[in-house]
């Protein structure tokens, strides 16, 4: 059913990993994939399956595998550890694993309860997946890929780590999905004391297959009494003998279980439309909101800074801006000295309040930038393992990316709104109420998206939340609102800075008003940009910042 031919991997840097591997896994068998630590078992698995690149070729009921997506729904790939989420209740895990493969509700609900029964997790349903036990973990991520009842299973080291009852129950649920419902089984084991239980033995050494057949073969074959005995025996020769010896050998041993042994392969069941992409989107959406209320911790930061942020910005002006002065008139034909006093002292007024005025915009700005950086940095890279995962049980990229950037955007605009209004109406901030909101709502999605897209292309959430934090920081030496940078550089910089887009469309916004004319006069070098610009160049970085996560999200990563 499952098999594979001069199959080899190489990485980055030209390191062979996996080489001339031959496999063939018979349908309706338990088979057991084993080798010592590293020696390239789950990478033989992930290449036969088209999860990472590879040269050979690869087949499953006699057809090529050119990639894992292909594999939806007849093929399921069980981690070592599960990636679904702790904050969700088992019941909603399968659920929400179903509303993204099927559309059909009444299948979905039987299919439900058969993985239920199935996995013996029906007692534990309504218990949050972080509470579970490490056995039952494991039974969990086994139950993702049961929904899709596939023919063919492969499980990437399940029994690692459990207990001897529990490893005995998870063995014992293999061998019931191959006798009763006819699949085929895959297993990485450590445990050598339990290959009696499987059909089959494959053993990897050192990057390939040196052996395939029963237990009873290999012991023969290797020349050992006991299985514990043979990693010892393979390092007695290095990888070239063992292949060698296995090529010249492997006619003589049957590699797979006789037909008499296997179960009969049931018939092919009738087919179920698929979920579309507004389905898949709607499901998706609805589970982040879901597991946004649900984990406090976030939801405790997002608060923090959604209603703080704007606290410590009205701080400074509790009492609202003070009104500009006017520079006051001499009727007379020569200037006294006391209206030059006068004069003076309301242009240093009228610069107090004008830095007062640009400081407080520009803090809006820089801390809207962090809220975006929180709200984008961590979104797609913390769980990049179980997108992956649903991605290769039929999960459209194109669904996945956009219900990110919709939650994300939705937070964003929400966070943009409250700081605008919040900060005008304490400080009694002059300007188009439409306008102001307008940009400061851009200011936060755009580097919401930003940040978002680096989610997408980083291969870990603390790189990701790395970069966006450096983003954020360059934003203010890099505005030229508060230092001043060589004219040549000026405009090299300035397209790409969030804050001052923000911070220029914002003011531009006060251009009807005393303050602004107090500024430009205080600043008679600064450059304003219409609201409208600085609102379309905003546009342009979300732009950006989706084009990035669509790209980061279409490209496969290996979890």
């Amino acid at each position: 059913m499952l098999s594979c031919e001069n199959l080899s991997v190489v990485t980055g840097d030209g390191k062979k990993i996996l080489f001339n591997s031959d496999a063939n896994f018979s349908a309706g068998t338990l088979n057991a994939v084993i080798g010592p630590s590293g020696c390239g078992k789950t990478t033989l698995m992930k290449a036969l399956l088209g999860m990472i690149p590879r040269t050979g070729t690869a087949e499953f009921s006699g057809r090529e595998i050119r990639s894992c997506e292909e594999l939806a729904g007849k093929v399921g790939f069980v981690p070592q550890f599960t990636t679904a989420q702790a904050q969700l209740s088992v019941r909603e895990t399968f659920s929400y694993a179903l509303a993204l493969s099927l559309a059909d509700p009444a299948e979905r609900e039987r299919r439900l309860t058969e993985v239920l029964e199935t996995t013996k997790l029906a007692e534990h349903a309504e218990k949050r997946v972080g509470l579970l036990s490490g056995g039952q973990t494991r039974r969990v991520g086994l139950g993702l890929e049961l929904v899709l009842d596939p023919a063919c299973l492969v499980c990437d080291e399940v029994t690692s780590g459990l207990d001897p009852n529990s490893e005995d129950e998870m063995l014992s649920l293999l061998r019931r999905l191959v006798a009763e419902r006819g699949k085929t089984v895959v297993c990485i084991i450590h445990n050598l004391a339990k290959l009696s239980r499987f059909d089959c033995v494959s053993v990897v050494f050192r990057g390939t297959v040196v052996f395939q057949g029963s237990l009873e073969q290999m012991l023969s074959y290797f020349q050992i009494s006991d299985a514990l005995q043979l990693y010892s025996r393979l390092e007695e020769g290095d990888v070239e003998y063992w292949l060698n010896a296995w090529h010249q050998a492997r006619g003589a041993f049957v590699e797979s279980v006789p037909a008499e042994t296997i179960p009969a392969v049931p018939a092919a069941k009738k087919s179920f439309p698929r979920a579309g992409f507004f389905s898949q989107f709607a499901t998706l959406l609805s589970r982040r909101f879901l597991l946004f209320f649900r984990d406090t911790g976030y939801l405790a930061l997002a608060l923090a800074i959604t209603f703080g942020f704007p606290c410590i910005v009205v701080i400074f002006a509790l009492d609202g801006i003070p009104q500009v002065p006017k520079l006051p008139v001499d009727r007379t034909a020569e200037l006294s000295f006391q209206v030059f006093e006068q004069a003076m002292h309301v242009q240093l007024e009228q610069t107090h309040i004008a830095a007062l005025a640009t400081g407080l915009v520009l803090f809006q700005v820089i801390l809207l930038a962090l809220m975006g950086a929180n709200n984008g940095g961590r979104e797609i890279a913390a769980e990049r393992g179980l997108y992956e995962k649903e991605r290769m049980n039929g999960l459209r990229p194109s669904a996945y990316a956009f219900s990110k950037i919709f939650f994300t955007s939705l937070i964003a605009l929400f966070q943009g709104a409250w700081m605008c209004a919040f900060v005008k109406i304490i400080c009694r901030f002059p300007g188009d109420w439409a306008l102001q909101t307008g940009t400061m709502m851009a200011v936060c999605v755009a580097m919401t998206l930003v940040c978002l897209g680096f989610s997408a292309l980083m291969q870990s959430a603390e790189k990701a939340s790395l970069l966006s934090i450096y983003l954020v920081g360059f934003q203010l030496p890099l505005s030229g609102i508060v230092l001043a940078m060589p004219d040549a550089l000026v405009w090299v910089f300035r397209p790409f800075i969030n804050a001052y887009w923000g911070w220029s469309g914002f003011f531009e916004a006060m251009k009807s008003d005393p303050l602004y004319d107090a500024y430009t006069t205080v600043n008679p070098d600064a450059v304003i940009c219409d609201s409208g610009v600085s609102l379309a160049v905003l546009v342009v970085h979300s732009m950006l910042g989706i084009v990035l996560v669509l790209f980061g999200c279409f490209r496969r990563r290996v979890f």
